[in-house]
């Protein structure tokens, strides 16, 4: 087992090392300058898009799309992965996860806009889309070259993915947490997590879209709501929390004496762990929305970083640095109480804020988080086994992924953490060789959408005067 244990530890090391964080960022600041940053210059129409209902061709609302891309993205490391961000690469490494969840705005339009394009229609009339699609159809549309090779892989890499940091993993942090904060046993835990999982995925994305359409909004308010009460309780804090980020930022070392590097590492290593932009799940989800149009899927795609980690992993980082739990003297050595890390710290740092009731809010929202997370991974599976096996093998794996989230809430699950690490990162390289090499298009869509309304805008300016005039 230590041997098999030391492959899965070099695997990972691969697999999220310095190669793979560069690639990943390094495509969404590409993406950024070569759409002009759309994920901010266009937010505003990404928010008016986000609630129509969509008169397209596919199963679910474009909200619904984005809710459940959410709903898989929001999870533990929305709690415990900057928490553990800070424990290790002191509180620099949240402006890091900024830069990441910046840039990943373009990366998400980037694979929104492809998913619509290039999905396809299945036996059952739904839609079928992602990175397995684009990736082969679109390269082979824009070069003539067969990539469905790229695709099957990306596919394989999702399917095992799915099952650890989709399932088991998001299971056990429910069964920990209920065991720890109510005292309810793993097993009755088990049972609860498989029937509720059971009962929204037996309809498929039509279900689905219904359930994280209330859930991931309640679920995201009620965290926001519970961090601003926390952070506001000691509100003198709130400019000591962000001097701390921006000055470990760019200090040259990590608190404790480590480069600068691996404050930069953890950083952008959280954010893109947290929102997914470039490893290619969310346009899974996109590629059901009832929207014809890839130009406005991609700008209502982009909010997804924006939301996940932008808005929501910013909440607990505040959270954190507010509560004084972590401090950082005149050398740059950094001190946590009890040396806490991971959950454990958010936890803390919220009870201490809010004596009595601050960690039940840390617990009650890993539970949903970790919950969402299951029923909008269980969808990502369900789409990379249909590309591998065909449409028959989701009945299968439907069963197969309730019975794994009983076993994930009753066993110990770190060999399963690692592995899953290593298979949601290798997901990455097939879709980023996509990206970029269906980057051109990308950019000549942008640049025609641009050109579009730009036109419609003036018309309706001189329709404007016109009207004036007469009156």
């Amino acid at each position: 087992m230590d041997l098999f244990e030391l492959i899965v530890s070099k695997a990972a090391e691969i697999a999220w090392g310095p190669v793979t964080i560069v690639l990943l960022v390094g495509t969404g600041i590409y993406l950024s300058f070569g759409t002009r940053f759309v994920q901010f210059r266009k937010m505003g129409v990404a928010f008016k898009s986000l609630f129509k209902k969509g008169e397209g061709d596919g199963d679910i609302t474009p909200f619904q799309a984005l809710m459940t891309s959410l709903a898989a993205t929001i999870g533990t490391g929305n709690i415990a992965g900057v928490a553990s961000a800070i424990a290790y690469g002191g509180p620099g490494a949240v402006f890091w996860m900024w830069v990441s969840g910046a840039v990943g705005g373009a990366t998400k339009y980037s694979e929104a806009l492809l998913a619509i394009k290039y999905r396809v229609t299945n036996e059952k009339g739904e839609k079928s889309g992602g990175p397995m699609y684009y990736i082969g159809r679109g390269i082979k549309d824009r070069y003539g070259v067969n990539a469905n090779w790229l695709g099957f892989l990306f596919a394989i890499f999702g399917f095992i993915a799915s099952f650890g940091i989709g399932n088991m993993t998001q299971a056990n942090s429910i069964s920990q947490s209920l065991n720890v904060t109510f005292g309810i046993e793993e097993t009755v835990s088990g049972i609860i997590i498989a029937i509720f999982t059971a009962l929204i995925i037996i309809g498929g994305i039509k279900s689905i879209g219904k359930v994280t359409e209330k859930l991931v909004p309640f679920m995201s308010l009620m965290y926001i709501t519970g961090s601003l009460i926390a952070i506001f309780s000691n509100i003198g804090m709130i400019p000591h929390a962000f001097e701390m980020i921006f000055t470990n930022a760019f200090t040259g070392k990590a608190v404790g004496g480590g480069l600068l590097g691996t404050v930069v590492r953890l950083g952008i290593a959280r954010g893109l762990f947290s929102n997914e932009a470039g490893l290619g799940s969310a346009p899974i989800a996109h590629a059901a929305s009832k929207n014809n149009d890839p130009i406005t899927e991609g700008i209502v795609g982009s909010l997804g970083s924006f939301i996940d980690t932008l808005v929501i992993c910013t909440m607990t980082a505040i959270v954190i640095l507010t509560s004084g739990i972590v401090t950082i003297d005149g050398a740059g050595v950094m001190q946590i109480e009890g040396n806490l890390e991971g959950a454990a710290l958010t936890t803390a740092s919220f009870e201490k804020l809010l004596p009595g009731f601050g960690g039940y809010i840390v617990a009650i929202g890993l539970m949903f988080f970790a919950f969402s997370t299951i029923i909008g991974w269980y969808y990502y599976g369900s789409k990379c086994i249909e590309y591998i096996f065909g449409l028959k093998s989701v009945k299968v794996y439907k069963w197969v992924w309730v019975a794994i989230s009983f076993v994930g809430a009753t066993i110990p699950l770190q060999i399963v953490w690692d592995i899953s690490d290593v298979f949601n990162g290798f997901m990455a390289m097939p879709n980023l060789v996509g990206l970029l090499a269906l980057s051109p298009m990308i950019f000549e869509m942008t640049r025609e959408y641009d050109k579009k309304t730009a036109i419609e805008k003036n018309i309706l300016v001189g329709q404007l005067a016109a009207t004036a005039s007469k009156k």
